[in-house]
């Protein structure tokens, strides 16, 4: 599955970096340190090393594996968790690198990496290479996955955009991380879907390339009015009804003001379907 979060092309690359530097960000690339006409004469490089904060990508882990082991995930050989993050569990945002990292992740309290994906290697975003990395002061989701088949481990990165909605609104994302499942759509019932023909490891309404390719559409969130709602999944090829265990998805209550990430995930020793929520602010 490792090619599907990948930007295929070099003016996507290109895409990308414009908005990240539209932006005012820090980027790192080719050992130059890039800064955006928006600089002031206080800005980072105009400050005393000694007394210049520390800048850090922000995190949040979160093992979707369908496998009941706590994990702890680690950048290069720092383990950046200090608690094992349980299953469908997610960690809050927590300083790490950024840049070019290599991004793994070990079972309970073994030593040896379950996975290892290098984020940021390749401007190209090559399927051996890997999607663009974490962004110093940038907020992101950090997935540990199976494959498409559960036969192997994987892990996928998304950019959150953790802009407030409008008043009486809360923000949702949709991710399918339930292996051997086909494509889905996603919405609230009785309502149009909100997302459509979402394939296995990824976020509903992603754009990888081309026009709408931006930072936030690897994984982007849609606003809607908070408030009670149910959540329908249904088969995108014959718009079955997909069960989700124990109706995970009803009366789910999102308050104005939140974001979220809903994704829907496989049950250890089991084909049934679960669903998790995770709150970002």
């Amino acid at each position: 599955m490792n090619n599907i979060y990948y930007i295929k092309n070099k003016q996507a690359a290109k895409e990308l970096l414009s908005v990240i530097l539209s932006k005012g960000l820090l980027l790192i690339t080719g050992g130059l340190l890039l800064l955006t006409s928006s600089c002031k004469k206080t800005d980072y490089l105009d400050i005393n090393a000694a007394d210049r904060p520390p800048l850090a990508a922000h995190i949040s882990f979160v093992n979707a594996r369908p496998v009941n082991v706590g994990i702890q995930f680690w950048t290069f050989i720092t383990q950046v968790t200090k608690t094992a993050v349980p299953i469908n569990g997610q960690s809050g945002y927590l300083d790490a690198q950024f840049g070019d990292v290599q991004i793994n992740f070990t079972e309970g309290t073994n030593t040896s990496y379950k996975a290892s994906q290098e984020f940021g290697n390749s401007a190209t975003f090559t399927s051996s290479g890997g999607p663009n990395g974490p962004v110093a002061n940038y907020y992101h989701t950090v997935f540990a996955v199976k494959n498409t088949k559960a036969t192997a481990d994987s892990l996928i990165l998304f950019y959150d955009d953790l802009t407030a909605p409008a008043a009486g609104k809360a923000k949702i994302r949709f991710v399918h991380l339930a292996p051997g499942n086909p494509n889905v759509d996603f919405g609230i019932s009785g309502q149009t879907a909100l997302f459509t023909n979402t394939a296995y490891g990824r976020a509903g309404g992603s754009i990888l390339s081309g026009t709408g390719f931006n930072t936030w559409s690897i994984g982007p969130f849609v606003a809607v009015d908070a408030g009670t709602v149910n959540f329908s999944v249904t088969n995108t090829a014959n718009h079955s009804a997909v069960s989700i265990l124990n109706n995970q998805l009803s009366n789910i209550n999102l308050q104005a003001g939140k974001i979220y990430t809903i994704y829907i995930n496989g049950t250890p020793g089991s084909t049934n379907i679960g669903a998790t929520i995770l709150t970002h602010n």
